[in-house]
């Protein structure tokens, strides 16, 4: 009688532990693996200081086209809106002549300063949704004319203001406008860059006027109010060229308003 009960425990205590395992192994396989180093959460900042938005630096083709058009002035005066490190070139290439560069970014500032680079703060920029209004106060104002006094004794809105006497008393031969960034409503636009540019411009000789970003609203609207459909030279890409001649009395600054937004 007793061999069999203890057969029957035996067999009772087999089953008892096949089915535990079962179950642990039902368990373990229905639970995800752990990774050895988890993604960090979307409100964690990195570690390693904030990321910095990439920056729209200039096309090969679009460069080349900047580099070209310095290469015909050379040795000449060149004033360069916005920095970047792709523009150390273009320095070199004006190593004779005269290059200044107007910054806003102070880290810019910094950085290309310690490059030795010639380089001044321009500020008070309007914030780029204000593009719109401020084309409509210069279309109504006298003030905002081509003469040359509008920026030295600025009635003008767009009129940047703060900048180094020197700048208004050089000639200068080729003018790059890629700065300030006016990438979002809230950013710092160029309508004033494009505008005190086309002023200069016209206040002295000959004078070579390359815009980037004429892909975007602002940057094309302003050219063509003040740099002018028939002063277009060339094009590349996201970069046009304009050639103003200079020294003229006429009180407007196209013979033909372009602009869309009439």
């Amino acid at each position: 009688m007793w061999p069999k009960k203890l057969i029957f425990v035996f067999l009772l205590v087999l089953s008892s532990l096949s089915v535990v395992r079962l179950f642990k192994f039902l368990w373990t396989s229905s639970i995800p693996a752990i990774p050895e180093r988890l993604p960090p959460r979307a409100s964690e900042k990195p570690r390693h200081g904030v990321d910095r938005p990439r920056e729209d630096v200039l096309s090969p083709k679009e460069h080349q086209l900047v580099s070209n058009v310095i290469a015909r002035r050379i040795p000449c005066n060149l004033l360069i809106f916005g920095y970047k490190p792709q523009f150390l070139g273009l320095a070199t290439l004006n190593s004779q002549g005269t290059t200044v560069f107007l910054e806003d970014d102070p880290e810019k500032l910094r950085s290309g300063r310690s490059k030795g680079l010639r380089m001044y703060p321009f500020s008070n920029h309007e914030k780029a949704r204000r593009a719109y209004e401020l084309l409509q106060h210069a279309r109504r104002r006298p003030a905002c004319g081509p003469g040359a006094g509008t920026l030295r004794a600025p009635r003008c809105e767009l009129a940047l203001r703060g900048l180094p006497e020197a700048l208004y008393e050089s000639g200068w031969d080729v003018m790059v406008i890629d700065g300030p960034s006016g990438d979002g409503p809230e950013a710092p636009g160029r309508m004033g860059a494009i505008y005190t540019a086309a002023v200069m411009a016209r206040g002295g000789r000959s004078t070579d006027v390359l815009v980037h970003n004429t892909d975007r609203t602002i940057e094309k609207w302003y050219s063509w109010e003040f740099l002018c459909h028939e002063n277009l030279a060339s094009s590349k890409g996201k970069l046009w060229h304009f050639r103003i001649e200079g020294n003229s009395s006429s009180d407007r600054f196209c013979e033909t308003a372009a602009s869309p937004t009439q």
